[in-house]
């Protein structure tokens, strides 16, 4: 199955050879320092009073901390209450970034100077993004699409290309990554694999959001079952049993919730959105049900604490406003 995704000097001789080793040796000294100043910066989070990022790339709400964890090309950004805050370094591209109870999980790119293999492989942090450690795949693999219970064992990646360890499409752990195993996907028809989001509770059951609805599973992947209609689905995330979902359907972009058992479905009301800026992540806080936040393609930020009724919208375009 194909799975679709949106990735030198020339040797002179005599004294220009030795020219060109000295100016070789400089920069060398300078890219070192430059490395070495920030390996040597201090970790710290601090109020961010503007913010300008260009791609977002996950969301959640950590169980160790009280914040919305925005993950971007820049790092980690958290807001909470009506602050924005930054990290001072450790500025990874954490794709697939997945919140835990412990923390987050997540792969990417490291930043440039940390000394960290690229790609991250799967790596998790219980501090706040202050120090992380390695779960598997460590300079080998970059997934953009990772799956992790809130509070249950099951860890799922989609694997791009095949390898020794991994085959190619959705596969899942449930020891904490150190065994893997590929999901059979029996009664998987879609043509293109999406987010996954994994039950709170239970790292069995799992939901896929595919470009022809939601399929289900409380087998870790190995039997599926479509639970929705053939509209394409952006993004997913549970709450508590339920499934609270982002589609586009007949040029609208809606925001829902399907309970899997009986297939009900309700709509949830937002701010409206353009068919050109449909909803990418989702987030629902596991301690509280009614703080939700999304995405957008555009890379806003919307959040909702009671559940949907009102929405503020902290980040517009990528940017946060000056204080």
């Amino acid at each position: 199955m194909k799975i679709t995704m949106k990735v030198f000097l020339a040797m002179l001789a005599g004294i220009m050879l030795l020219v060109a080793s000295g100016c070789q040796d400089t920069k060398q000294e300078q890219k070192n320092s430059q490395q070495e100043k920030k390996a040597n910066i201090t970790y710290d989070i601090n109020e961010a009073k503007s913010l300008k990022v260009g791609q977002i790339l996950g969301v959640g709400y950590p169980g160790n901390d009280v914040a919305l964890y925005v993950a971007t090309d820049k790092g980690l950004t958290m807001f909470k209450g009506s602050k924005w805050y930054e990290t001072t370094t450790n500025q990874h591209e954490y794709f697939g970034f997945q919140a835990v109870n412990a923390g987050f999980l997540a792969s990417g790119h490291p930043q440039k100077g940390s000394g960290l293999k690229d790609p991250l492989g799967l790596i998790q942090s219980v501090n706040k993004g202050q120090t992380i450690s390695k779960v598997s795949f460590y300079g080998q693999s970059l997934f953009h699409f990772v799956g992790a219970s809130y509070l249950g064992k099951g860890l799922y990646v989609i694997n791009e290309e095949p390898n020794e360890k991994l085959g190619q499409g959705l596969n899942y752990s449930t020891d904490n990554g150190t065994t893997w195993k590929q999901s059979a996907l029996k009664n998987f028809s879609a043509d293109s694999f999406g987010m996954i989001a994994v039950h709170p509770k239970n790292g069995d059951t799992i939901a896929l959001s595919t470009r022809s609805g939601i399929y289900y599973s409380t087998d870790n992947g190995n039997t599926m079952k479509q639970i929705t209609d053939p509209f394409m689905v952006t993004a997913l995330t549970f709450s508590g049993d339920t499934i609270l979902f982002s589609s586009v359907e007949n040029k609208k972009i809606l925001l829902k919730t399907i309970n899997p058992a009986t297939g009900e479905q309700k709509n949830i009301a937002f701010p409206f959105l353009d068919y050109d800026n449909p909803i990418t992540y989702l987030a629902v806080n596991p301690k509280n049900s009614k703080q939700i936040a999304f995405t957008t393609y555009k890379n806003d930020v919307y959040e909702s604490l009671d559940g949907g009724l009102k929405w503020n919208n902290p980040m517009q375009n990528g940017k946060t406003e000056l204080e």
